[in-house]
């Protein structure tokens, strides 16, 4: 049986709560974070800029609210 029951977690690198399925940090490849940091980690290695991020971040985010 499948439990529905969401839990809340705060992400140790940017202090908010989330839901959804966590990331791996690429820092120490221990540590859980939220997903958004998650894709930041990735896009920071691969030399995109903070700004492009928040760009990325809100299209994923549109992309997820319209379904």
């Amino acid at each position: 049986m499948k439990n529905d029951v969401t839990e809340e977690h705060i992400c140790p690198r940017c202090g908010q709560p989330y839901t959804a399925h966590p990331a791996l940090s690429r820092t120490d490849n221990e540590t859980l974070i939220c997903p958004d940091c998650g894709t930041r980690e990735a896009l920071e290695s691969i030399g995109i800029s903070r700004e492009e991020q928040d760009k990325i971040l809100g299209i994923i985010h549109t992309k997820y609210d319209a379904e």
